[in-house]
């Protein structure tokens, strides 16, 4: 298998598909690059290099002790960057992985940066608070924890339904995917799942969105109940000047899988 050494010594698993210029594609919590797959290949064959890499702590990266806040994770981006000589690059964040983006952003100033975009992404900032009336209240997150530390696998099986809007009305999804989501879970180690937690729910990107100076696209679901609408993706769109803001009406977080098409086509138009 094929890794990045970060600058602290941490091996980072990553996949390097297709020729063209480079797609940078950060997965979400708590899967691993694996979620992307059906997306980079449709990328990759429309003449783009794709690549994605498993955070560390998550997949087949090394289950590091510490590195888990935003600083270090923008770094392991830009050690990725730099490894694979990516040239000009897109950077395409998922949920948590928006983060990395606008972290890197800031961190870095873009540096070798042409587009980005945030899909369903936690960014500016997705805690409740007196400024961010809108968030998520810090109760759900600190129920996350107790949940996790006490049966993961349970969690991870209830999180997913969620995840990807679930009901007794609305099945989306497979069953199939919905296990298959919750193995990945379990594959990452017990403290980055919690350590990350405490990343994307407590960091607030809300000062570094004018670090955002390329065309940045931002996609998110209406009914997403893992990372609401408001407090994220349309107070994004209001901070990030040259920002477009699509929304898939009556959709939830995973939308990778619950609107690949509609995403795949819709991305690959951005990137032209």
């Amino acid at each position: 298998m094929a890794y990045v050494l970060t600058r602290d010594g941490t091996k980072l698993y990553y996949k390097d598909w297709g020729a063209g210029q480079s797609v940078i594609l950060i997965h979400g919590w708590p899967l691993s690059a694996d979620s992307w797959d059906d997306i980079a290949m449709a990328i990759a064959d429309a003449g783009f290099r794709v690549i994605a890499y498993d955070r560390r702590g998550f997949g087949r990266s090394q289950q590091a002790w510490h590195g888990y806040d935003y600083n270090t994770l923008a770094d392991d981006l830009a050690d990725v960057m730099q490894t694979l000589r990516t040239g000009d690059s897109v950077l395409v964040g998922f949920s948590m992985g928006g983060g990395e983006v606008a972290r890197y952003m800031s961190r870095y100033q873009g540096k070798g940066v042409t587009k980005a975009a945030l899909i369903a992404s936690i960014v500016p900032y997705v805690m409740k608070t007196e400024t961010n009336p809108q968030g998520v209240d810090k109760s759900v997150f600190e129920d996350m924890l107790k949940d996790i530390k006490e049966e993961r696998p349970k969690f991870f099986s209830n999180f997913f339904k969620d995840f990807y809007g679930v009901s007794l009305l609305s099945h989306p999804v497979s069953d199939e995917l919905i296990r298959w989501s919750s193995n990945i879970g379990m594959e990452a180690g017990l403290k980055g799942v919690v350590d990350c937690v405490h990343a994307f729910s407590e960091t607030d990107f809300r000062p570094e969105l004018n670090a955002f100076t390329v065309p940045t696209l931002i996609i998110h679901g209406t009914a997403d109940k893992i990372v609401p609408i408001e407090p994220t993706a349309r107070a994004a769109n209001k901070g990030i000047a040259n920002s477009v803001l699509m929304e898939y009406d009556g959709q939830p977080h995973g939308l990778l899988a619950t609107q690949k098409t509609r995403l795949i086509e819709d991305l690959i138009a951005f990137l032209r």
